[in-house]
């Protein structure tokens, strides 16, 4: 585009005598429907991005907390072994002290019965 055909285009009436040949007019600039359309294609598109890395980053952290919620029932199961284990070596000692345990007397096996 030359320098005479972009002043005419801005041109709003026919320079008469003693005027001002070229008069500039200021037109608002306006997004045309294809660079519309691309600005929503990509905005859409970056929209899509954000949505699949908001999934991603809950199923990452779903899994770990799947994880962590095995690990703690078997800690648990551990526990309650280790309670139960605790409780049968306690109780021995505690009927071998008990008075009624003084009085027992230790058996030794006669024979074998088949």
């Amino acid at each position: 585009m030359t320098y005479s055909s972009s002043v005419a285009i801005g041109r709003r009436r026919f320079a008469s005598r003693h005027q001002n040949a070229v008069s500039m007019a200021e037109q608002a600039r306006t997004i045309g429907p294809v660079s519309n359309s691309i600005v929503l294609v990509i905005l859409s598109c970056l929209l899509g991005l954000l949505y699949l890395t908001q999934v991603t980053k809950t199923n990452a952290s779903g899994y770990k907390i799947d994880e962590l919620k095995k690990e703690y029932s078997q800690l648990e199961k551990d526990h309650n072994q280790l309670e139960l284990s605790a409780a049968r070596l306690q109780s021995m000692d505690r009927v071998a002290s008990s008075p009624a345990g003084q009085n027992l007397v230790s058996v030794a096996p006669t024979a074998i019965v088949q």
